[in-house]
C-alpha cells in the first residue's frame, strides 16, 4: 500500500473537524513562503491605496452592467448549441 493510499484511509477514519483541520494545515503549508519581492510588492500596494485615484463601486457596477450587456458588444454573439 502506498503512503499516499494509507493517509487517505487514514484520514477517512477522522471527524469532520478533524478533517477540516487536516485541510486548513495542508492549505497553509502549501503556500508559498514569503520573499522581500513579495512584500514590497504588498507594500507598493498598500501604499497605492493613499495615492492612485478610487472608483466608487456603484460606477464599477454600472461598467460591468454596461461590458455585460448585448448592446455594448461589438462583436455579434452566434449559439454554439442549439437544442
Amino acid at each position: 500500500m502506498s503512503t499516499v493510499t494509507e493517509i487517505e484511509a487514514a484520514i477517512a477514519k477522522l471527524s469532520s473537524l478533524q478533517k477540516w483541520e487536516i485541510a486548513r494545515w495542508l492549505g497553509e503549508s502549501l503556500l508559498e513562503e514569503e520573499t522581500p519581492e513579495m512584500l514590497a510588492a504588498l507594500d507598493q500596494g498598500i501604499r497605492s491605496l493613499s495615492t492612485e485615484p478610487k472608483i466608487a463601486v456603484e460606477d464599477v457596477r454600472r461598467k460591468i452592467k454596461g461590458w455585460t450587456t448585448k448592446q455594448s458588444s461589438p462583436h455579434k454573439r452566434t449559439a454554439i448549441w442549439k437544442p
